[in-house]
């Protein structure tokens, strides 16, 4: 009975005084408890504990945080995202296509890693350049041949000049050009077209859409601006159908109108407060162009410039005077009739024969004349309208202060009544305007700040459910422990002491197996051994036959 008593386990004792009942899966469960009670695992647990905590968070973090994305390269075909994806899964490099746009696109920090193995593979296979394309020409190539190589490396060089601008991810150019006709009637002038894809979220403004159509235009022979087509990748027509100068007019009126209300805002805002008024403009401008000549000659205004008296005279020619000259000398001549050839002299009364003169006179005179040149370019401001809108507080504005406000405003405006101008000032309570912005959660800064949020409360939770119970567990083992070396050393002196150990003594206390294993030193077993061998000789026989035949049939 002894023995069949010795040979029963003996419960040990944990670290909290309870007896150690080991459940089923004990046997399988005691390596690695008993890798955990010793005493180097215990006094690391709190820094692995927090390793721990700052593992998870950390994890958490990134697992919620996406790596950023940049686009490995603009403007491939779907044969060359083919290829590039093929190489890139070949190399290892992750990559992802965005489903809206396309867009092949890979981890930021492995960009340049995954252009540079791209191009040992000698991918993506751009578009070749004009050079590359007139080099390419055989010898011999006919003349058709060599005009179609020609326009192939214009369009290229044009695509690829338009690529530069920022907003332009690639460029396609097409230029329709009719043979050269020796008749002038059918002459045709040259045509473009261009295609564009843009980059996410850019767009093209007016002026750099005229400027790309004038780029085409100056590079080909015989072609208006007038003739490019400007696209995008949505099929919109960029360079619509007005014409430059209605273009231009639009953007005057657009000036012109800018100028009043700023002007307007200038002087009503410190007035009124922001928000308390709307100012709309309306400008009408007379775009005509038209230009005129009027020659005016003054009247009762002239000048002789010259003269010319032409006179003959017809008839018998009197005989010379002879005579002595008298008192009949000193006679009035005598009197002329007219007739329908002209004044006849009356036949002398001396009876001599009569005789007949002409007077002819030619004069030239210079009219006065005045010529008028009027101009009148396009531009020109034929009315402006302008209506104020007032916000009626509390206390609404009275007929006086209305009045000030239009006086403001004509001024302001350079109100010209014969000009036909209009002035509208009326004062409403304003509405209040709902927010038709979208909620906070469909902003683009919150899932990324909820992702923040979230990894830091994370590594909160873990901190305090997992770390803290952890050292606070750790704290108390590590008490305990320190009292049970305590009650190791107190017994160790105890066995070690010369004098004889009485069982149940002030010296004496018994030696157990668990006392044993956690001395704290070799040298301490060993002396706790030879005190449990001098305590009780025959148990300490029995238990190493037990392990013996323990060891044999192992």
């Amino acid at each position: 009975m002894a023995e069949t008593q010795i040979l029963t386990p003996v419960p040990t004792i944990m670290d909290d005084g309870a007896p150690n009942r080991l459940p089923a899966l004990g046997d399988r469960l005691a390596p690695l408890t008993g890798f955990m009670r010793q005493p180097a695992v215990q006094r690391a647990l709190p820094a692995i504990a927090m390793t721990s905590a700052i593992g998870i968070a950390a994890f958490a973090y990134f697992a919620m945080q996406a790596a950023p994305q940049a686009q490995l390269f603009a403007g491939l075909d779907d044969t060359d995202k083919a290829a590039v994806a093929d190489a890139l899964k070949t190399q290892g490099i992750a990559h992802n296509i965005d489903p809206s746009t396309g867009a092949l696109t890979v981890d930021a920090d492995k960009l340049h890693q995954a252009r540079i193995a791209l191009a040992g593979q000698g991918l993506p296979k751009a578009a070749p350049s004009g050079d590359s394309l007139i080099a390419a020409l055989p010898m011999g190539s006919s003349r058709a041949i060599e005009g179609e190589a020609l326009r192939s490396a214009r369009e290229a060089d044009l695509s690829r000049t338009i690529e530069t601008i920022d907003a332009v991810k690639s460029a396609r150019v097409h230029v329709a050009a009719a043979e050269p006709s020796l008749f002038v009637r059918e002459d045709k002038p040259a045509t473009a077209s261009v295609m564009l894809t843009l980059q996410n979220g850019r767009s093209l403004s007016d002026g750099q859409v005229q400027a790309i159509r004038f780029l085409v235009a100056s590079s080909i022979p015989g072609m208006n601006a007038d003739q490019v087509s400007v696209i995008d990748q949505r099929g919109a027509l960029l360079s619509d159908t007005a014409t430059g100068s209605d273009m231009k007019a639009f953007q005057l009126q657009l000036q012109i109108e800018d100028r009043f209300r700023r002007a307007l805002d200038t002087l009503l805002g410190p007035m009124l407060g922001s928000g308390n008024y709307t100012v709309e403009v309306n400008a009408d401008l007379d775009m005509s162009e038209s230009q005129a000549t009027r020659e005016s000659f003054p009247e009762n205004d002239r000048a002789l410039t010259s003269e010319q008296i032409t006179r003959s005279t017809s008839g018998s020619v009197p005989p010379p005077a002879v005579g002595i000259p008298g008192a009949l000398s000193n006679e009035v001549p005598q009197a002329t009739t007219v007739t329908a050839n002209g004044p006849q002299p009356t036949p002398p009364l001396t009876g001599a024969p009569g005789t007949a003169s002409n007077e002819n006179a030619a004069r030239a005179y210079e009219v006065g004349r005045e010529i008028s040149v009027t101009h009148q370019p396009q531009g020109k401001l034929r009315r402006v309208s302008v209506a104020v809108a007032l916000n009626q507080g509390k206390k609404p504005l009275t007929q006086a202060d209305l009045t000030k406000i239009d006086n403001l405003v004509k001024g302001a405006i350079g109100f010209d009544a014969t000009r036909g101008d209009m002035v509208a000032i009326n004062q409403r309570p304003f509405a209040q305007v709902e927010d038709t912005s979208p909620p906070f959660y469909d902003q683009g800064w919150f899932m990324p700040l909820v992702k923040q949020v979230g990894a830091i409360l994370a590594a909160l939770l873990a901190f305090l459910f997992i770390g803290r119970p952890m050292i606070r567990a750790a704290k108390d083992r590590a008490a305990k422990r320190a009292e049970q070396n305590q009650m190791i050393e107190q017994s160790l002196l105890a066995a070690t002491d010369t004098r004889p150990a009485i069982a149940g003594g002030q010296n004496g206390q018994e030696i157990t197996l668990e006392m044993i294993e956690q001395a704290p030193s070799y040298e301490a077993r060993a002396n706790l051994v030879r005190a449990f061998v001098r305590q009780d000789s025959a148990r300490a026989a029995l238990v190493v036959r037990h392990l013996m035949q323990e060891g044999a049939r192992a």
